[in-house]
């Protein structure tokens, strides 16, 4: 398999899915867009699109009019062509509006690690096979998707997030969470500046160490539950 990959931010990579990649003989392509690399003309040559997470709003056209043919690109993708699609945080709010949904500012931004429960859609089916009906995860965002694309499901849901993951079609997935995480993520992505200040609002800066610190406690569990999740994507996805 030969993926493209979109990405909003240069350590807003694949994360821990990069090694299962290169194990199991995958290929991928990173496409930097805040960065002004250009979106290939099409998806051919590619076997699936993945959308990364990144600093930027859903709605910031204005300030990154690359977000445009971005949906654009992703729309033709999944709902023309039928590419299998997996989308994390920002990646997961652009399926949705891609495909008629829409994303606004999140009533309470999620913030550190967290739980997240599975719908009976998402219980039931093949994504989040062998996963638990609530586990925690990695939440850093404060914008959710408000209204599901038509003929979308919910797969997973949060107290303060409805929309934790979502299913449209047989070969679209995505997660508002971070499961692709490493062990030097928080550090990361807190050195930019749109996540530290979301961090510091919500939680105060002083608590990145232990956000950090709880990342590392479960961070065994974070990964074995992507591997699953990853392996779960490439047989929901496969050609029948």
């Amino acid at each position: 398999m030969h993926i493209l990959v979109l990405q909003h931010e240069r350590v807003g990579h694949p994360g821990i899915f990069r090694d299962f990649l290169r194990e199991d003989g995958h290929t991928y392509v990173a496409i930097e867009l805040d960065e002004g690399e250009s979106l290939p003309e099409s998806m051919e040559g590619y076997d699936a699109l993945w959308v990364m997470g990144g600093p930027m709003d859903t709605w910031q056209e204005d300030i990154h009019p690359w977000l445009v043919a971005e949906k654009a690109f992703i729309r033709d993708a999944v709902q023309e062509k039928g590419v299998p699609y997996l989308g994390f945080c920002l990646g997961h709010q652009l399926l949705a509006e891609a495909l008629g949904g829409k994303v606004g500012p999140s009533k309470t931004p999620e913030i550190g690690v967290m739980d997240v429960y599975l719908t009976e859609a998402g219980a039931s089916g093949v994504f989040f096979d062998g996963l638990p009906e609530k586990f925690d995860c990695l939440q850093w965002h404060s914008a959710e998707v408000t209204e599901l694309p038509p003929g979308a499901q919910v797969l997973a849901t949060s107290p303060d997030c409805a929309v934790q993951a979502l299913k449209w079609g047989t070969r679209a997935f995505s997660t508002q969470f971070h499961i692709e995480i490493e062990s030097d993520t928080v550090q990361l992505w807190n050195n930019i500046p749109e996540y530290a200040g979301a961090l510091d609002k919500a939680i105060g800066k002083e608590n990145v160490d232990k956000l950090e610190a709880d990342c590392a406690d479960r961070m065994e569990t974070f990964n074995a539950m992507a591997e699953r999740l990853y392996i779960n994507w490439l047989q929901a996805t496969a050609k029948t």
